[in-house]
């Protein structure tokens, strides 16, 4: 077995002392589970649609225990059993399987690979298909809840879609508010929420256990094998019912494993599974008596107020789910940007207490844009549905294959071990995969143009620094010829400290080379300062920074260490480099160096010209360095350097 998940350790959303673990189990059950727990307004009556009249009696049973027996090999077994295991110090999600997956590998041997190895950009395009399910999360969420009022009362059928986005606004509009007061009310709303799915599920099933024969996993089947032209698009409509299930790694950080297993087996799988069969009772009766049932979600209640009331419940637990997903988006995005994956952009933190939760504009307005887009242009959850399947099932194949670089090489598993469990789990991901390929003309190619898109801009970005970094920051000035500098006597020193910002942590960074050729000056204490990113999630502040002299010139080296999910604060670091390190500074009086770089092409890096020219227009458009890094603007000196490329 893998080495036991140590979530315990990892960063709760608050202070740890303050939580019960029912508590953080109620927690998680609204963040987690909010995008899985919203699977049955569409899931069921997406995969009945697809059934002949004549067969709805075999055919629901085959549906429902194809829909149970996901729910338990995906999401139990795969993710819960195994998955969530390969955490990295407590945190989870894709770029933890990316640097859990690279220990030992040759990636480790070579510090600045100028081309991105094949399964680094196979992960990177998992984490494309998390944003575009970030995108489309929302809308099919939103969209399925407010279709319920169509059969409340279906003289609105025209509000729909403008009720939809007017959600939808409101709810990429409270991003910037911050999640910390809502998320309070998260766990309760969910908690409620499966509590009535299993309700309304069990009083259906009571009135025709007929359905508990799909517990049997022989009628999925006989339903794939009586139907063998059909098979692609039952499975692409039976992934619906664990869509999300990639939140149940990525939000495992914030919680704890423990947490989130106590929340998906005490609450939400019997909640799910008793919904799904309540909901196939319902049509079974209504069959035998002549009906048939348009939307089973909304019909296993009353008629009347209490159909009204789960149909408002519905929109609460769906804007839940998108503010999850949403959530999850910007941490994902954050962390690439820390490895240096993604240009900088503006990243603010929405809570003090709550070092995870935070607010990226730019990102907030396209998957807002997106979104309201997605709704537009398919107008109904079920057109939606086709576009879904295909983020889903690609995000479940690539964690697959990142879980078994994870068993290889982190935890020293043999290829006769790793690779029968990982060929199981990737058998089940890509049938679910390919049955979704077939609706790649009714909006499957969306998440995949999204996918593509970022990937293109990861790459240029990657590609594009790299080059910059062996043209510029890989210089051949040492330490000690800086020595030999500073100590020269047609070098005046000037009172104050300088900061120069160095991305290389050896060397001597450029942007003092040229401060140095222009002005003949420097300050009698001199900071060489980098800030790097680590492999674990976060850093202790005991760990943040090395400080150490370079000579007896007054010129000091300065490494600062921030993990992916955290954001760098150098005005901070400036004030523990005087209280810890030593360093004889004034903060206020502190002035920070920077290259602002300028990239042209023609020359001769080893990119396509329309790669140069798209990695100039990112960089220009790129949050500069000295915001980025939370500086002062008063202190801060830029220096220009043109780079050709």
């Amino acid at each position: 077995m893998p080495p036991a998940a140590s979530g315990s350790h990892a960063p709760p959303p608050a202070d740890p002392h303050k939580h019960t673990r029912a508590g953080l189990a109620l927690i998680a059950l609204g963040v987690v589970f909010g995008d899985i727990g919203t699977s049955p307004l569409y899931a069921l009556r997406q995969s009945v649609a697809l059934l002949p009249a004549e067969e709805v009696t075999s055919g629901l049973l085959g549906i429902l225990s194809l829909i149970f027996w996901s729910l338990v090999g995906v999401v139990s077994v795969k993710y819960m059993g195994f998955v969530t295991r390969a955490d990295n110090r407590g945190e989870g999600g894709i770029f933890a399987l990316f640097v859990k997956s690279r220990l030992d590998s040759p990636d480790k041997k070579k510090k600045h690979q100028h081309r991105l190895r094949p399964h680094t950009i196979l992960i990177l395009i998992g984490a494309c298909m998390l944003c575009g399910e970030g995108v489309i999360t929302p809308a099919i969420s939103v969209l399925s809840a407010t279709e319920g009022l169509s059969l409340v009362a279906p003289e609105t059928s025209p509000l729909v879609v403008p009720l939809a986005i007017m959600l939808l606004l409101g709810i990429f509009w409270f991003q910037s508010k911050g999640s910390e007061k809502i998320g309070r009310i998260y766990g309760p709303i969910m908690l409620l929420w499966f509590t009535v799915l299993g309700g309304l599920g069990l009083w259906q099933v009571i009135r025709e256990p007929l359905v508990l024969q799909a517990l049997a996993p022989w009628h999925g089947w006989r339903l794939l094998w009586q139907h063998p032209l059909e098979v692609s698009a039952l499975l692409g409509a039976v992934v619906l019912a664990i869509t999300g299930v990639e939140s149940i790694y990525a939000d495992m950080g914030h919680f704890g494993r423990r947490a989130i297993m106590h929340a998906w087996y005490v609450v939400a799988l019997p909640a799910l599974v008793l919904n799904y069969f309540g909901q196939g009772a319902h049509i079974l009766a209504e069959h035998a008596a002549g009906h048939s049932v348009d939307n089973p979600f909304l019909a296993i209640a009353p008629e009347g107020a209490a159909r009204l009331a789960l149909m408002l419940l519905s929109v609460l637990a769906a804007v839940i789910a998108s503010q999850a997903l949403i959530s999850g988006t910007f941490s994902m995005i954050r962390s690439a940007i820390q490895f240096g994956f993604f240009p900088r952009l503006k990243v603010l933190h929405t809570s003090a207490a709550h070092r995870a939760q935070i607010y990226i504009p730019l990102a907030n307005a396209a998957l807002c844009i997106g979104s309201i887009t997605i709704v537009l242009a398919f107008q109904t959850s079920s057109s939606v549905a086709a576009a879904y399947g295909v983020a889903v099932t690609g995000a479940m194949v690539i964690t697959t294959f990142a879980f078994y670089l994870v068993a290889q090489r982190a935890w020293g598993w043999s290829r006769a071990r790793a690779l029968p469990l990982c060929a199981l789990f990737g058998v089940v991901d890509l049938a679910y995969f390919y049955s979704n390929l077939h609706k790649f003309a009714d909006g499957g190619w969306v998440p995949l143009a999204i996918s593509v898109a970022l990937l293109v801009v990861m790459h240029t970005w990657r590609s594009g620094k790299n080059e910059v970094f062996a043209r510029v920051y890989a210089n051949d000035i040492t330490e000690d010829e800086l020595c030999n500098i500073a100590a020269s006597p047609h070098i005046t020193r000037v009172r104050g400290t300088a900061v120069f910002m160095a991305g290389n942590p050896k060397g001597t960074p450029l942007v003092l080379l040229h401060h140095v050729k222009a002005n003949k000056v420097l300050h009698e204490t001199v900071v060489l300062l980098s800030v790097m990113t680590s492999d674990a999630p976060y850093v202790p502040a005991n760990e943040r920074i090395e400080v150490r002299p370079i000579g007896e010139n007054g010129v000091w080296r300065a490494i600062a260490h921030y993990g992916y999910m955290e954001s760098p604060d150098v005005a901070a670091l400036i004030e523990q480099l005087r209280d810890q390190g030593g360093v004889p500074l004034v903060p206020a009086e502190a002035t920070y160096y920077f290259n602002r770089e300028m990239i042209m092409s023609g020359g001769v890096a080893r990119l396509p010209e329309w790669q140069k020219h798209f990695y100039g227009f990112l960089s220009r458009n790129a949050r500069q360095a000295r915001d980025y890094y939370q500086l002062p603007p008063m202190q801060i000196i830029e220096v220009g350097l043109p780079i050709q490329l």
